[in-house]
């Protein structure tokens, strides 16, 4: 057996050992069976967790060797090197495994559910059922046709840009099953689900990526230093998100600082933690000893170390996985149907007091707006030090955009949104028309072309090619012609508000998340095409951005009067169910909303027209220096004053002096 089977095997044991421990301490090996009530079986009870442990670990491992090809081995030119092509191909293989275990997990999820053995469950049509209806069915019924498509696709992937589709797609295939567990049910459903998600993704990252490099180390791989050192990097990250992911998840599960002493559930995730801190300090011994040491062509340093790391992550992965199996502890909250839907009770009535002091924490829209504003820093810190210029004026807009993102997103706007259509339709135009100004104005990408580093071996790809590749993209091409981003501007809206979307968006925090997101896009796409600083695929003239922009506004104006007209209310199940007692009846609030979404118009109108007034009249002060440049560079060659004017003048009277002279 070659030392990478052995490492396989050890990293499985280690995970399988760990889970057994788990369930046997956190008593979901010997639960308690009642006489009388349906019981699953020995079977289902084992196999269940030993089935999601392989889905899991075949997820991690797919993701590591997707990373591993895209992100860790140099590239040539967009195409994958030898190694990083051989690893696709393994990530086809270890796809279909994950596609295989998410089967058995559907199985066994349902017999634990009927209470029936796995052999009663599997000649009925419960199981199709079980698959279509119920949520943590679909769920894994999507690993499954994820998986299989990771699959079939990673065996003609020979580029990175299709890796990076592949990876992308694969950590969006670890998302459902982890979505509809404990953190569907949570209280704080909207932090539950999305730390969670960060969680997953982050860690799949992280121990995936691990994982693949120890592999390669063991092989004896091409660039271990460069892989190790790119590695080193991300995983900094990764621990980081990770950490604070998690007490993300805590907080949302457990109601106080005893439970985690005082259930399974709460020294289970000390166990976790426990294990995350000591994953740390590996980490911290790899970038401080062994990286360096790698440089130095010392490979067994890193073999050593890393061997016990991965270790302790497959253990921390069958932890993991028995948590999933404990229930966390009963959070009462009030019997509140609104309690239910939003994770908290209707608040008092609005007024602006309410809305600048009732804050709501969301996780999500948090996470985005430190990341803008901390990579937006960093790039005007790193050409501060390089001795570069940055415009004042677009960092303010940027900063500004962020603020106000924050605003929208996080204070009583945030949480007055989801019970008032007008206070929705505030927040909406303010995401899509008011924010993506500010952003746009801010010119992130010429920043990030100026402040990024090229990759140090040519041909590769770094952070700035990606930026490069991603601007040069035909995708970019197609969303970013003038009449796509206003079609996708205008027509979303209507689709959004006129159809059952906006109903089954309200319903669920990721449809929520998702209708947000896309105002924001939907907004920067748009004004980066009217008054955008960065470099596009399509420049309209000044003239035919200003008329872009006529012709869009009444669009907006003539829904708002659609929806002051409208005598139905839009998701009124939605806002039934809340059971508000206070305010304007619905009807009347939707009218409301709907002057807003009229009215508000004006204020971007005037903002963008008043920017595109000043990048005009520079782009003509540009035009006309450069000409009086060109001008007096054609003058100094050939003699004259540069005006053309001018200089055929004095021909002239040059002419008729040398006549003169003459007679």
């Amino acid at each position: 057996m070659s030392r990478t089977a052995r490492l396989a095997v050890a990293a499985v044991c280690a995970a399988a050992v760990a889970l057994v421990i788990a369930m046997v301490a956190g008593g979901a090996a010997t639960p308690r069976i009642i006489p009388g009530l349906p019981d699953e079986g020995v079977i289902t009870r084992w196999m269940l967790p030993l089935s999601k442990l392989t889905m899991d670990g075949a997820g991690l491992v797919t993701v590591g060797l997707l990373v591993m090809s895209v992100a860790f081995l140099p590239s040539d030119k967009g195409l994958l090197g030898k190694p990083a092509q051989e690893y696709v191909k393994a990530a086809s293989w270890t796809a279909l495994v994950w596609a295989v275990a998410g089967a058995s997990t559907l199985v066994f999820s349902l017999s634990e559910t009927l209470g029936m053995p796995v052999g009663d469950v599997l000649g009925g049509n419960e199981l199709t059922s079980y698959a279509s209806q119920v949520p943590q069915g679909i769920a894994l019924t999507l690993v499954v046709l994820f998986a299989v498509a990771v699959a079939l696709f990673a065996r003609g992937a020979i580029t990175v840009g299709a890796a990076a589709g592949l990876l992308l797609f694969a950590l969006a295939t670890l998302l459902p099953p982890a979505l509809t567990g404990h953190s569907s049910s949570a209280p704080n459903h909207s932090l539950a689900t999305t730390s969670v998600a960060f969680h997953v993704v982050l860690l799949a990252l992280w121990v995936g990526g691990l994982g693949v490099l120890c592999v390669h180390a063991y092989r004896g791989g091409e660039r271990l230093d460069v892989a190790a050192e790119r590695f080193s990097r991300m995983a900094l990250w990764c621990f980081v998100g990770v950490g604070l992911s998690g007490v993300a998840s805590v907080l949302a599960r457990l109601a106080s600082v005893e439970a985690l002493f005082t259930s399974s559930y709460g020294l289970m995730i000390l166990a976790k933690t426990a294990a995350f801190a000591a994953l740390g300090v590996f980490g911290w011994w790899h970038r401080r000893r062994t990286v360096p040491a790698l440089s130095a062509g010392q490979a067994g340093a890193f073999q050593r170390l890393a061997l016990g790391e991965i270790m302790l992550m497959a253990a921390t992965v069958g932890l993991a996985v028995a948590l999933a199996r404990t229930a966390p502890p009963e959070i009462r909250g009030p019997i509140d149907r609104a309690y239910e839907l939003l994770g908290y009770l209707v608040p008092p009535p609005i007024s602006v007091g309410n809305l600048v002091t009732l804050w709501w924490f969301d996780l999500f829209f948090a996470v985005v707006a430190a990341a803008l504003a901390g990579l937006y820093a960093a790039g005007v810190v790193r050409l501060a030090r390089r001795g570069d210029s940055w415009p004042v004026g677009r960092t303010a807009s940027w900063f500004l955009g962020v603020v106000v993102l924050v605003i929208a997103t996080q204070s009583g706007v945030a949480k007055y949104a989801p019970v008032l259509f007008s206070v929705h339709m505030a927040e909406h135009m303010v995401l899509a028309m008011l924010v993506p100004i500010l952003l746009v104005l801010g010119a992130p990408v010429t920043l990030a072309l100026r402040a990024l580093r090229p990759a140090v071996r040519r041909g590769d790809r770094g952070p700035r090619e990606w930026v490069t590749v991603l601007l040069h993209s035909r995708y970019v091409r197609f969303v970013a012609h003038p009449a796509i981003a206003t079609a996708i501007f205008i027509v979303s809206t209507y689709a959004l508000y006129f159809t059952p979307l906006f109903a089954a968006a309200m319903k669920e925090h990721l449809g929520h998340i998702a209708m947000t997101v896309h105002f924001l896009v939907s907004g920067c796409l748009f004004f980066w095409v009217i008054i955008g600083v960065d470099p596009g695929p399509h420049r309209l003239p000044h003239v035919g951005r200003l008329l872009l922009l006529f012709i869009t506004m009444p669009f907006h104006a003539f829904f708002g009067i659609a929806l002051m007209n409208m005598s139905t209310v839009i998701a009124s199940d939605w806002y039934a169910q809340l059971g508000r007692t206070w305010g304007a009846s619905s009807v009347s609030d939707q009218q409301t909303g709907g002057a807003i979404a009229w009215g508000f118009g004006e204020i971007p109108t005037l903002i963008v027209v008043i920017a595109l007034a000043l990048q005009w009249w520079r782009a003509d002060d540009r035009m006309a220096r450069r000409a009086d440049r060109r001008a007096e560079e054609r003058a100094a060659k050939v003699g004259g004053t540069g005006d053309a004017e001018l200089d055929a003048y004095n021909d002239y009277l040059a002419k008729l002096n040398r006549r003169d002279t003459a007679q």
